[in-house]
C-alpha cells in the first residue's frame, strides 16, 4: 500500500458519532489500589538507590592522580582524626596493613 493510498484511507473514514466518548469507557481516569502501591514501591526503591548511590560516591577519591592523591593524604588523615562527617574511619589502618 503506498503513501497514497493510505492517506486517502484514513481521510475518507467518516467521522465518529457523537456518543462515541472517542476510547474513554466508564472506567477511563480510575486508577486501582494496586497502582497506587506500585508508585509507593518505586518511590521507596528509588530512596534506597538514591541513599547508596551517596555512600558509594562518597568513597571514591578525589583524583586518580597518584601525585596529586600523596598531596592530598595528610589532609584526608586529619579529616579521619577529627572524624569529620563523611570519611571512613580506619581506612588508614587497613591501607598500612597491606604492606604499601
Amino acid at each position: 500500500m503506498s503513501a497514497q493510498q493510505t492517506v486517502a484511507l484514513v481521510l475518507a473514514q467518516a467521522p465518529p458519532s457523537p456518543n462515541d466518548p472517542g476510547g474513554q469507557g466508564e472506567d477511563f481516569g480510575k486508577s486501582s489500589p494496586v497502582g497506587l502501591l506500585l508508585l509507593v514501591v518505586f518511590a521507596i526503591a528509588v530512596v534506597f538507590l538514591v541513599r547508596s548511590m551517596t555512600k558509594h560516591l562518597k568513597r571514591v577519591p578525589v583524583t586518580f592522580d597518584e601525585k596529586r592523591a600523596e598531596a592530598a593524604a595528610p589532609a584526608r588523615a586529619v579529616r579521619e582524626e577529627t572524624g569529620e562527617p563523611g570519611e571512613r574511619t580506619g581506612e588508614s589502618e587497613k591501607d598500612d596493613s597491606t604492606g604499601s
